[in-house]
């Protein structure tokens, strides 16, 4: 009688700590980086298996002479380190809008450029015991746009930021 006593607590305790380490269904927040001119973004990251995600993040820019926007979708492995502590990494891809508008007495530019992109991803992250996660992530990016493609001139991007998200 012991020993089943013994089993079940050792195997109660493992699937209490196993569930410790397991990612959130749904995340939202802010991704905070340079991301080519685009600066802060709306990140959401939903769950897809037991240790893969999807992440979608929206940057939009407006001023008084130009706007766009910039819509990237990753793909995501999660593996635990220690705790709350995980890292990530994966593929994905991304469309982006950028239009340029100056007009002036002497001087008026025009352009836009709609563009599409491949990215990777790798990351660390920490999942407080509240619904807060933090991260840090670097993100290259190769467009292809009309322009680039024009002057055989692919653009590549690198990207740090700063991932702050509620879990839910």
């Amino acid at each position: 009688m012991r020993k089943i006593f013994l089993i079940a607590v050792a195997f109660i305790g493992g699937s209490m700590m196993m569930n410790a380490q397991e990612i959130s269904e749904n995340a939202i927040g802010l991704r905070l980086g340079d991301s080519d001119g685009f600066g802060a973004e709306i990140s959401y990251q939903r769950l897809l298996g037991s240790d893969n995600r999807l992440e979608l993040d929206l940057g939009i820019r407006n001023g008084k002479y130009y706007d766009g926007f910039k819509l990237a979708g990753i793909y995501q492995w999660v593996w635990n380190i220690d705790g709350g502590f995980n890292w990530y990494a994966g593929p994905g891809a991304g469309l982006a809008n950028y239009s340029y508008d100056y007009n002036d007495k002497n001087f008026r530019d025009d352009d836009s450029e709609t563009f599409i992109f491949l990215a990777g991803q790798v990351g660390i992250e920490y999942n407080f015991d509240i619904p807060l996660m933090l991260s840090l992530d670097f993100r290259p990016e190769l467009g292809f746009g009309n322009e680039n493609i024009v002057n055989n001139n692919n653009d590549l991007d690198f990207d740090i930021a700063l991932g702050i998200r509620f879990q839910f």
